[in-house]
């Protein structure tokens, strides 16, 4: 899958827009393509209001958004991808009125679901049948999961916070290294999104994302507090 064009090693490359390439001085890091993308995305405001994308670019996305981990393999998680002009006219007064959310080609609702430990055995099914996991295994997962979530609604909910912050950062490095914009935003309604948009009970909308082709004018990504602020050795 690749949604921008690449050209040879001595020829010029098709960048998406805004990319911000650091001087070697300012940037003593090791690098390569993953490094490059992540260092250089920044939040996308403006977007192309006339670009799409295709459900099955909708599909991938969420596909690698799915690849990323999730405790005890629960994968609590599931997407809204807000694509239509009834749907986002629907989503955009709830969400703070902001123009991106009609301009982007497509916004996320990021749903966490609230950790439940009775499903780690079908979650590993597969992983047995694919011969990663032995079977006598499973019950080994399922035991303290359940020691650690059963009755204990606030870790349920922290869990389901942490699934869907860890999908949405896959998917917002994948649309970086395509090309895409995105913006992770948590200016909405959470009660009025539940319920427009048919929310379980066990179901948060823990952020929205949205996603497409840039416009000019977005900033490249900002400076970020010193390494030495933020790090400590133990």
């Amino acid at each position: 899958m690749n949604y921008i064009s690449i050209a040879s090693n001595d020829k010029a490359v098709a960048e998406p827009v805004g990319i911000h390439r650091l001087a070697a001085s300012e940037w003593p890091l090791p690098t390569n393509a993953v490094i490059e993308t992540i260092l250089s995305r920044s939040a996308a405001k403006y977007y192309d209001p006339n670009a799409t994308l295709s459900d099955d670019q909708i599909r991938d996305l969420v596909r690698i958004g799915t690849s990323a981990p999730t405790s005890f393999h629960l994968q609590n998680w599931r997407f809204i991808a807000v694509r239509t002009p009834e749907a986002k006219a629907r989503l955009r007064p709830i969400a703070w009125n902001q123009p991106a959310i009609t301009e982007a080609a497509v916004t996320f609702i990021i749903i966490g679901r609230l950790a439940d430990a009775s499903t780690v055995p079908e979650r590993l099914a597969p992983v047995v049948e694919a011969g990663i996991m032995p079977a006598h295994v499973v019950p080994e997962w399922e035991a303290p999961a359940r020691g650690l979530y059963d009755d204990q609604p606030q870790r349920q909910r922290d869990e389901a916070v942490r699934t869907a912050t860890f999908g949405t950062a896959a998917i917002i490095y994948a649309a970086r290294s395509l090309g895409l914009g995105s913006t992770p935003m948590i200016g909405f309604n959470a009660e009025a999104v539940h319920s427009v948009f048919n929310l379980a009970e066990d179901e948060i909308p823990v952020m929205l994302l949205t996603v497409g082709p840039e416009r000019a004018g977005n900033w490249p990504q900002k400076p970020r507090m010193p390494v030495a602020d933020v790090l400590d050795f133990a």
